[in-house]
């Protein structure tokens, strides 16, 4: 093959030189192409707990798109929220729980979360995380955010801050109907 990554394996094949074996070499490969480095993300000084490593913070750099198919807007910097504690709710690779709701806190679902074992309102200092309080803004999960939903207590939603990434588990309609943010024209049912 031509192509250039086909070329660059190529003149690294290790399998050859005995270095290590082709199954070991894919494994190796797999993980670069996957790795937070070589994706260039905001993730490449994460060596430990995301809540904890430090990383860069940019707020105002686009992170995707929002539900609406428009570029993704911050969802609160006071607290500081996302999986990579950016201010966005962007969803990532590394983001098994697909943090991507931007959603405003309020006690209902505050002591709801915290009833299932995720405290949001307990300030945890050795994860730089405050607390919550009603009126806050916090980029929760998607599966949670379905939860409060199926118990009535789902919390309103910032459409312009919440990744289109949500979609591929919870309805549009459902988020329109909890949104602060609902352009007009789109179907509140």
């Amino acid at each position: 093959m031509n192509d250039p990554f086909t070329k660059r394996l190529r003149r690294t094949d290790y399998s050859r030189s005995g270095f290590m074996g082709a199954g070991s070499l894919l494994a190796l490969m797999l993980a670069a192409a996957t790795s937070p480095i070589a994706a260039g993300s905001d993730f490449m000084a994460w060596k430990e707990d995301p809540m904890t490593a430090e990383r860069p913070h940019t707020p105002t750099e686009p992170r995707g798109l929002n539900v609406l198919g428009t570029p993704l807007k911050p969802c609160s910097t006071a607290p500081l929220t996302g999986y990579a504690r950016d201010g966005f709710c962007s969803v990532v690779g590394q983001d098994a729980g697909v943090h991507g709701v931007c959603a405003v806190m309020d006690e209902r679902f505050l002591q709801f979360t915290r009833a299932q074992g995720n405290d949001l309102i307990t300030p945890r200092p050795e994860w730089r995380f405050p607390g919550l309080k009603p009126g806050d803004r916090w980029c929760v999960c998607a599966g949670r955010w379905q939860e409060a939903l199926d118990a009535g207590v789902a919390p309103k939603v910032v459409l312009a801050a919440t990744s289109e990434k949500v979609l591929d588990s919870l309805f549009l309609d459902d988020l329109l109907k909890h949104a602060v943010d609902a352009p007009a024209g789109l179907n509140q049912r």
